[in-house]
């Protein structure tokens, strides 16, 4: 994945024909989570216009754009048409906090552009990947909902909490159906993290076998809100073929996990694997998370984490 993970400045589109479908543009299509979605919905037969952050390659139907240019951008929509939205692209938090003139150009106004020319092309459905760090720091003991106050503590959840006030006034003004789904961390192989890499590497290293070290950051009494990216392009995947949406804001479905309960999942499914945990407190995100509205509307189940974990190690 490139240097901006799920998207950034400039991106490569790759369109894929299907018969009979609308086109859905998915922004940091090579990210992590954006690999994922796209392989999905080409599955059920859509036509994937995939975005991100990438040097050009000698393959053909791709093309650069700069989100973060107007005429650019338009140019992508003139020719691809896409008729819903699945924003990905982020530059994301410790890169946003090392560069914030980048990550205010890609996270808000690349956002802005998005919007823009969704509704200039009558864009369907837009639906923002947002993040549960909107919320800020929370007790360990509380449980946080969509009712619940967006205090974000830097600059990457404050970018996010404005591109869902961006999108609601889209969708107040324009009649637009723009939906936030607020993602926790997630989890699973392929993450290509250089910051957490930790969230793939407890996946990628519980069939080796070879002797392997893996560092987590956090205390072991600490709480930490995960998800598998499958669930998540689950969810984005009901959120795109809805035919009405009951809301607008949607927490994503997460596993709220005791970091020691995790080390201790991972070294007894491989006992060349060592976790090392490093004590820090979780900040800038809630521990506990009351996902009900997504479950309750489409139905929803997460497969547990240290299943999935299991399931890791005999695949």
């Amino acid at each position: 994945m490139s240097k901006h993970s799920n998207g950034g400045d400039s991106l490569v589109i790759q369109i894929t024909q299907a018969e009979n479908q609308s086109g859905v543009l998915i922004t940091g299509g090579r990210g992590f989570m954006g690999r994922s979605l796209a392989k999905l919905l080409r599955r059920h037969s859509y036509r994937v216009i995939s975005a991100d952050v990438t040097p050009v390659r000698d393959e053909a139907n791709e093309s650069l754009c700069d989100i973060a240019n107007l005429s650019q951008l338009r140019d992508l929509f003139q020719r691809t048409r896409p008729a819903a939205i699945v924003h990905l692209a982020a530059i994301l938090p410790t890169a946003a906090q090392r560069d914030p003139a980048s990550a205010t150009q890609v996270n808000v106004q690349g956002s802005l552009n998005l919007l823009t020319m969704a509704r200039e092309f009558g864009v369907r459905r837009f639906i923002f990947g947002s993040s549960l760090s909107v919320y800020g720091s929370w007790g360990a003991d509380q449980i946080v909902s969509e009712l619940d106050r967006a205090a974000p503590e830097d600059l990457y959840g404050a970018a996010k909490l404005y591109g869902e006030q961006l999108g609601d006034i889209h969708r107040k003004l324009y009649g637009m159906e723009f939906v936030s789904l607020r993602i926790g961390r997630v989890v699973g192989p392929g993450a290509r993290s250089t910051t957490s890499a930790w969230r793939s590497d407890i996946f990628e290293s519980i069939r080796g076998g070879n002797a392997r070290e893996i560092e987590i950051p956090y205390a072991a009494s600490e709480r930490i809100l995960l998800v598998h990216v499958e669930d998540v392009v689950r969810m984005l995947l009901e959120l795109l073929r809805a035919p009405r949406l009951q809301h607008s804001l949607y927490n994503a479905g997460c596993e709220s996990v005791m970091v020691g309960e995790l080390k201790s999942a991972v070294e007894r499914l491989n006992s060349r694997v060592r976790i090392n945990l490093g004590g820090q407190p979780v900040v800038g995100n809630p521990r506990r998370v009351d996902w009900r509205r997504f479950a309750g509307e489409f139905g929803f189940a997460l497969d547990p984490i240290s299943e999935q974990l299991a399931e890791a190690a005999v695949s």
